[in-house]
This record gives structure tokens, C-alpha cells and sequence, in this order.
């Protein structure tokens, strides 16, 4: 009656692969969840009820699961992002090594099912991390970039055993998902820019002696007195292009704002609902900037609705 019997999905986050899963019009029994995050499972609650939490990763035990037929895992991407510049690595972080536990879950599962598929997903990392992963998987991971399927340019890798099969560009723009119309502007005026700046470093000694200027991935980029670099702050995006994150800042007239919470969850091609009324178990709704971190963490679906697309074809066959 289902085409899967059991998925197991690590790092859970907001369930993103049930979500796909249900897309992609693949059935199955029982869905296991593992993730330690509150929120998450909030969310993972409204939208997927009869989702069976383990809690955390490092408990999950082969043995004690019945015969799993999928794993998904999201293992934590900080010490191997580019984007820190002082994470620790595959191994010695103490987030990132995770990707261990999915590795031991992974081979305790295929004692029990040789044939079991699995998905990892994780960020563009250093050569010598994607090759550990790819040793461990017995796989080399495919770079997608979310692009294709929504209005953000998101690339990211996945390692699977489910064959991928082209993904075509659907043509979504910035102004294709935000709420109401906009206009497309680029001529945002420097004082602008200056000025909201200026409030980032309020209380810091360069809040009125800095300099600034746009770097080449569309961030500002600001800068000490003598041209040192203090950070870059968020990401331009313009209606009429991509995106560069969830979390993006657009140009709705002549000043610019940050996307909504619905805005980025069309970002994540998550129904507009999904992060609609979740509450905690006194009532009270998860906070915007909760929303806005697991939508960061979470997946794009409609991408992994096309890798699916591959499982759907062998479970036909």
C-alpha cells in the first residue's frame, strides 16, 4: 500500500524532505525524525503530525529501528562553510563531524537493508572535506543550484545513490514571490546606505568613521578608516533577478527592505502555510527570527522533489 516502508531522516530541521516527499507523490509508513531544535519540531508538528521524533542524532541505534528504506540527512555545514572563516573543519568541528553519526546510522541500517538509498545535502565546502564525504558515501556528490526551481541562487552538494536526472530552469524571479508589486529601481541613493550602516555599528568605535562599498557577490562591504575590512553585511537582491540567500534584502520602490518570512519560505518552494500558526505548547507563536533561522537551515523542496523523481521511477519499476 506504500511505496516506502520506513523513511529515516537526520538532522531533521523542519522536515523539508517529507515535504518533498509528499510532492513528489511517494508514499510511506512510518517517517522518523531525528532533531533536537524546538522550533523545528514545531513546525515538523503542524505540518506532519504523525512524525515519530528520536531526538538526538548520537541515540539513534540501527537496531532499534525497524528496516528503513531512505535516510535523508542535513549533517550542520558551520565548520566547513566558506562563509566562516574560522570553522574548525569536517573532523575536528564539533557541529560539522556530525556527518560521523549519519555515517554510523547509515551502515547500522545497512546491515538490516544493503539496499537502503540515502541524500545527503551540505554547502560548498574545501576540496579535502567533499572528498572525506565522497570516501565515507562511496558516491561523488552532485552540485545543484536551487536557481533552477526558485527565485534563489543557492548551490549546494548532495551526495546520493538515487540516480539525478536534469533538472529544468523554471525561469522564477525575486518579483515571481514577494508580496505585493514592486518597482525595479537600482538607484539606491548612498546617503540611504550609509545611514543604515551607520546603525549596524551603532556603539562601535567606527560607527562614525567608516568607509563602504559593494562587493562582487552583491554584499556591502564595510571597512575601517585606513580600508581594513570590519564585515560584510547581507545581500542585495533586485526583483527582477535571484536572490542570493533566504534571508536576502530587496528593492521593493527606492529603499530597500528584508524579505519576509513568507517571502523566504517561497524561496525554500515551501507552501505559504508552512510556517502559518505554529505554537509552542503554552500558545505562543515561534518568533519571526526562529522562522527565519530554520528556513536558512532547511532545504529548497522543489530540488529535492527532483532527485526523488529518480526513486519514484525505480520504486514504479
Amino acid at each position: 500500500m506504500f511505496d516506502l516502508d520506513v523513511v529515516l531522516s537526520l538532522f531533521d530541521g523542519i522536515s523539508c524532505g517529507q515535504e518533498a516527499l509528499k510532492r513528489a507523490g511517494i508514499s510511506n509508513r512510518i517517517f522518523l525524525a531525528s532533531e533536537i531544535e524546538k522550533a523545528p519540531k514545531l513546525i515538523t508538528r503542524k505540518n506532519h503530525p504523525l512524525t515519530v521524533q528520536l531526538g538526538c542524532v548520537k541515540t539513534v541505534k540501527g537496531e532499534n529501528l525497524p528496516k528503513v528504506d531512505l535516510i535523508f540527512a542535513g549533517s550542520p555545514c558551520q565548520d566547513v562553510s566558506f562563509s566562516n572563516g574560522k570553522g574548525k573543519g569536517l573532523v575536528k568541528g564539533e557541529r560539522s563531524n556530525l556527518f560521523f553519526e549519519f555515517v554510523r546510522v547509515l551502515e547500522e541500517c545497512r546491515k538490516f537493508n544493503p539496499d537502503v538509498k540515502f541524500l545527503l545535502e551540505n554547502v560548498k565546502m574545501k576540496k579535502e572535506y567533499q572528498d572525506i564525504i565522497s570516501e565515507h558515501l562511496g558516491v561523488e556528490p552532485v552540485m545543484i543550484c536551487s536557481s533552477l526551481v526558485s527565485a534563489q541562487s543557492r548551490k549546494r552538494l548532495y551526495w546520493t545513490n538515487i540516480p539525478i536526472t536534469e533538472i529544468k530552469d523554471k525561469g522564477i524571479l525575486l518579483k515571481d514571490i514577494l508580496e505585493g508589486d514592486v518597482e525595479v529601481n537600482r538607484n539606491i541613493p548612498d546617503e540611504v546606505i550609509h545611514a543604515e550602516v551607520k546603525k549596524l555599528l551603532k556603539g562601535s568605535k567606527y560607527e562614525n568613521n567608516f568607509k563602504w562599498k559593494w562587493d562582487t557577490a552583491g554584499r556591502i562591504l564595510v571597512m575601517r578608516p585606513d580600508g581594513m575590512k570590519i564585515q560584510r553585511i547581507g545581500r542585495l537582491a533586485f526583483p527582477d533577478n535571484k536572490a542570493e540567500i533566504v534571508t536576502a534584502v530587496t528593492q521593493p520602490h527606492t529603499t530597500y527592505r528584508k524579505l519576509s518570512v513568507l517571502e523566504c519560505s517561497r524561496l525554500q518552494t515551501l507552501p505559504d502555510s508552512y510556517l502559518q500558526d505554529c505554537f509552542d505548547d503554552k500558545g505562543k507563536e515561534i518568533s519571526n527570527s526562529q522562522k527565519f533561522k530554520v528556513l536558512g537551515n532547511g532545504w529548497t523542496v522543489d530540488v529535492i522533489v527532483n532527485i526523488l523523481l529518480g526513486l519514484k521511477q525505480k520504486v514504479a519499476a
